[in-house]
C-alpha cells in the first residue's frame, strides 16, 4: 500500500509528491543509466536515456513482483540542467509511457559528470514491494 502524503495549506506538487508512505518489502534499486539490458547505448538523446533509464528500473521492478506504482521515490541525477528543464514536456510524456500517472517523492540533482561518459541521466529508485 502506498499512501501519498501532502501538508495542509501546500500547493499540489507537480509531478512528485512531498512524501510517501509505504507498507510491504522495501525494495532498492541501484541507479539505472539510459543503456540497454547489453549495456550498449542506443542514442545520446537525453530524453531517450532517460526513458531506457525508467525501462530498466521497471525490469528491476517486475524481478522482484513489484510495478511503477510501488515506487515511493526516484533520484535523479543529470549531467545538464538547461538539457532537463528544455525537455520538460517530451521528458514528462516519457515518464507516463513508463510509469504511468504515478509520481513518487523525487529528488534531481545536477552533477558533473556520470561514471559512463555517454550516460546523461541516472536514476534510482525506492519501492515497497507489497507483499
Amino acid at each position: 500500500m502506498v499512501e501519498i502524503v501532502q501538508p495542509q495549506g501546500w500547493p499540489a506538487a507537480k509531478g512528485y509528491s512531498n512524501g510517501v508512505i509505504g507498507e510491504g518489502k522495501t525494495l532498492f534499486v541501484g541507479g539505472q543509466i539510459g543503456w540497454t539490458k547489453d549495456q550498449q547505448f542506443e542514442t545520446d538523446d537525453f530524453v531517450e536515456q532517460a526513458e531506457q533509464a525508467m525501462r530498466n528500473i521497471t525490469d528491476v521492478l517486475a524481478s522482484a513482483g513489484a510495478e511503477p506504482a510501488d515506487i515511493v521515490r526516484l533520484t535523479w541525477y543529470i549531467t545538464d540542467k538547461k538539457t532537463y528543464v528544455a525537455e520538460q514536456r517530451r521528458l514528462g510524456e516519457a515518464y507516463r509511457r513508463v510509469f504511468g500517472r504515478h509520481y513518487p517523492a523525487m529528488t534531481l540533482v545536477q552533477v558533473v559528470a556520470l561514471l559512463e561518459d555517454r550516460a546523461l541521466v541516472e536514476i534510482e529508485a525506492t519501492a515497497v514491494v507489497r507483499s
